[in-house]
């Protein structure tokens, strides 16, 4: 065989053989994340291996701002920021803390249906995600609309990854986060981390009885305090949570007289869960429309 055929098959053997190797390589690689559906309104922030992307959700929670009840002053403060931040006014960021099941997820879900016609959009982000925030910034930057990224039920131990990305993101990095981003946060802890005694015995007493907290709990603080607006949310008195109760048994259609009629195990429902909560008062509804009509 001429040394130039020779030649000639060992080059289309080793092509042949690094398109197998390829081949099998791509195999293992993530696909390449989807384009982005800005005809949305709201958004999942999804990881593939190392790769992020926005996943558009069009199955939104239909939850009106009119269906949160007794909760008129968090209602008033986050719809005023709200509309400010669409105005392109100057808005903050906003933390709502307290009581579980009163309405802090609720709330944001509700502007989202309230002001989605006015280019608000919503981008639900988990906490395990929260070290992309930056990236996720970006993607959006350049967009018309106005975006909200929403943490919910957002708690950090020691030393985690994300309790830093936040606060970065929230103020102190040298990238700002534009005019079209805020963050809309929930929390069982009002400083957002677990707090222990042990730490008050680091607070200094000086002899004018002044007193300087520990390190760890200025640490603590330095986050939530980045959020411009805190929100306080609590647990609800026996009256408003059968206002609420009687509220949802009308949305779900059932007639006024069982409204009256459910009083009795509309409470003792809530005995039974250790809670008068907006969410509680919403199950027993849905529970007893679907005994009695």
């Amino acid at each position: 065989m001429p040394e130039n055929t020779a030649h000639k098959v060992d080059l289309a053997s080793l092509m042949q053989r690094a398109d197998r190797v390829l081949k099998q390589l791509e195999a293992w690689l993530p696909p390449a994340p989807p384009e982005v559906d800005w005809s949305a309104h709201a958004y999942r922030w999804r990881k593939r291996g190392s790769r992020g992307w926005l996943d558009a959700v069009h199955n939104i929670s239909k939850i009106k701002s009119t269906d949160l009840q007794h909760i008129e002053r968090q209602k008033g403060i986050i719809e005023r920021n709200t509309r400010f931040f669409l105005a392109g006014r100057p808005a903050n960021n906003v933390l709502m803390t307290g009581a579980r099941g009163t309405g802090k997820s609720s709330l944001v879900k509700a502007m989202l249906a309230q002001y989605a016609n006015e280019g608000l959009r919503l981008i639900e982000v988990d906490k395990s995600d929260l070290p992309d925030l930056s990236e996720i910034v970006e993607q959006v930057r350049e967009r018309p609309e106005k975006f909200i990224i929403f943490c919910d039920d957002l708690s950090f131990e020691e030393g985690e990854a994300g309790y830093k990305a936040l606060k970065s993101v929230l103020d102190g990095s040298i990238n700002d986060a534009g005019d079209n981003v805020l963050i809309y946060a929930t929390s069982n802890r009002r400083h957002l981390m677990p707090e222990y005694m042990s730490e008050n015995l680091a607070a200094k007493h000086q002899p004018d009885g002044e007193i300087h907290p520990g390190e760890t709990v200025e640490e603590k603080i330095s986050l939530s305090e980045r959020f411009g607006i805190w929100l306080s949310f609590y647990p609800f008195k026996q009256d408003d949570y059968l206002d609420i109760v009687h509220h949802w048994l009308h949305e779900l259609g059932c007639p006024e007289s069982d409204s009256q009629a459910c009083r009795l195990e509309a409470l003792q429902w809530a005995l039974e869960r250790g809670s008068r909560s907006g969410r509680v008062a919403h199950q027993f509804a849905k529970d007893w429309t679907a005994r009695h009509v």
